[in-house]
């Protein structure tokens, strides 16, 4: 294992990199940091930490630079999270408050880590796959045209409206609605599919085509919730940061525009224990990706119902990121909660 001191120089280089977007040189620990060693041991330690693949010198007679697995001992390295300013915290506070539904709450923190974070942000929806139904309800709009309206215990809110085959009268929307409820709130998928499929048992002939068609709806619904969606903002920090990748951007955007790629690293990346963990370049397995490190995180009420994280360049203030997207996920899972 690296000594405390090696270590110390190389959270000095990681920071002034990060600060200043220059190479390092020994001469700027000195002046900058308190090391309590002397420039020639600084020197020392540098040459070890290049030896090591640490740190790198990006050309003749320039200072050093961290490379990927110097960042992935700086992270692995953290002796605490940089914590909230006042600012931060009354920033995020001030965003998701108020009575929000799900898509206003999903946009408002897909905001947030952007703002904070000035890095790609990127925000799952919560998906039904991991939740049950909190709540159903039907909305005649017409005698023939209803509104049904499910709530997942996650939070989220899906309405649709349905074109009945023939009429219900209001005694007979009230007793398909104690029903439906009965036999979708609260029930695993497979329950919810048996209890849907013999739903229009419970009903006079003439009117279980119309029942049916409201059982398939809540069944097609569901099953559609399944899918998975993320929310993306702030692309245009990349394009800020454009220095800190070598050759074309394109990649990196390209990749970003994948839904499916965000969502497979998001999957592998955000550990079900809510801990925030972090891919770090070369590390991450899509090559659009190699110069880039994304930091991620889990939220929900109870175990993890969806994902968030920040996806930016490796040369990336990782304490201030991991400390907002953390904050936002509890922030995410609290309101859920209540």
């Amino acid at each position: 294992m690296m000594d405390a001191r090696r270590l110390n120089v190389l959270r000095a280089i990681v920071e002034d990199y990060v600060s200043t977007r220059e190479p390092v040189g020994s001469r700027n620990l000195v002046e900058r940091h308190n090391l309590g060693v002397s420039p020639a041991t600084i020197r020392n330690d540098m040459a070890a930490l290049e030896e090591a693949g640490y740190i790198a010198q990006p050309h003749t007679s320039a200072g050093r630079v961290p490379t990927d697995a110097g960042y992935r001992l700086f992270v692995d390295q953290l002796a605490r999270i940089k914590p909230l300013s006042p600012a931060e915290r009354r920033a995020i506070s001030a965003l998701l408050e108020g009575d929000l539904d799900l898509d206003q709450l999903v946009e408002r923190a897909v905001r947030a880590l952007t703002q904070l974070t000035h890095q790609v942000a990127v925000v799952q929806y919560p998906t039904l796959a991991s939740s049950t139904l909190r709540h159903v309800e039907l909305i005649p709009l017409e005698p023939d045209r209803w509104l049904v309206v499910l709530i997942a215990d996650s939070g989220r809110v899906i309405q649709r409206v349905l074109q009945l085959p023939a009429p219900l009268d209001q005694a007979l929307c009230g007793q398909l609605r104690i029903e439906l409820i009965a036999c979708a709130v609260g029930k695993t998928p497979r329950e919810l599919r048996q209890g849907l499929s013999q739903l229009p048992t419970r009903f006079p002939p003439e009117v279980r085509l119309a029942v049916q068609a409201v059982a398939a709806l809540v069944q097609d619904t569901v099953a559609e919730g399944h899918q998975e969606r993320v929310v993306m903002a702030g692309a245009f920090n990349l394009t800020r940061a454009s220095t800190d990748f070598h050759g074309s951007i394109l990649p990196l955007l390209e990749a970003i525009e994948e839904q499916v790629v965000l969502l497979k690293l998001l999957g592998e990346l955000a550990t079900d224990t809510g801990e925030v963990t972090i891919s770090i370049g070369s590390e991450n397995a899509h090559p659009g990706l190699a110069q880039a490190s994304l930091v991620a995180t889990s939220y929900g009420q109870d175990g993890p119902s969806g994902r968030l994280g920040v996806l930016g360049p490796t040369r990336m203030d990782y304490p201030g990121s991991i400390a907002v997207v953390r904050a936002i996920a509890l922030y995410l899972s609290r309101i859920l909660a209540s």
